[in-house]
């Protein structure tokens, strides 16, 4: 398991760490380009793993890097069209990476989305989500979409959730939580299903669990 990046005592981190689940030990790794908290990290196809967005506290970036298993080392890949933390990013079925929402700390919340393809590094755009959130969840569901859930946007938590359709790269709206939360999670069932568990409400932490 990689590890990367978040904060300490001393702010934002760019050191990296990998645990080995036989042994039960850490050793370090190669340290990212950047310090960077709040980011995004996806699994490749080709077994290098993407690190997206985030910020130092100071600074949102929206520079993103490679980290290479085989050498232990980063390199920088290209750069999203955003500058976004706090936001997701899910490897789909044809190999491209969708990175959605976010925050910027200019502008604020995001509902923009975009799609890194490895074999260029490069970035597209692609549609916008239907609400602006930051501290979502993504889930890629068996059908190929990517059900995107709860957050929070510039007024409060949300409730709704979105699915993304790769071939035609749009979002339609879908059925709605029972309850608002951020900062949740989401994880797929080996039926098919969606557990999204906690998360926030805007003055209390949640102990609630839904299905999809």
């Amino acid at each position: 398991v990689l590890v990367t990046g978040g904060y300490g005592n001393t702010g934002a981190s760019d050191s990296a760490e990998l645990y080995d689940p036989l042994t039960g030990i850490w050793t370090t790794t190669g340290s990212m380009i950047n310090e960077r908290g709040d980011h995004a990290a996806s699994l490749l196809s080709n077994g290098k793993v993407l690190v997206t967005g985030g910020w130092d506290l100071n600074i949102t970036y929206n520079s993103a890097e490679l980290y290479d298993p085989s050498t232990g080392t980063w390199t920088a890949t290209g750069n999203m069209n955003n500058a976004r933390l706090e936001h997701t990013a899910s490897l789909l079925s044809n190999g491209l990476v969708l990175v959605a929402g976010g925050r910027d700390s200019h502008s604020g919340t995001l509902n923009s989305a975009e799609l890194y393809d490895p074999l260029t590094d490069t970035w597209t755009t692609t549609g916008n989500m239907t609400n602006a959130r930051e501290y979502h969840t993504a889930s890629l569901l068996s059908n190929g979409k990517v059900l995107v859930t709860g957050g929070f946007n510039n007024i409060g938590a949300l409730n709704s959730a979105v699915l993304y359709d790769s071939p035609t790269g749009t979002w339609t709206t879908t059925g709605s939580m029972t309850n608002e939360r951020g900062a949740h999670t989401a994880s797929i069932l080996s039926n098919g299903k969606v557990l999204v568990t906690g998360g926030n409400f805007p003055t209390f932490t949640l102990n609630s669990a839904e299905l999809y």
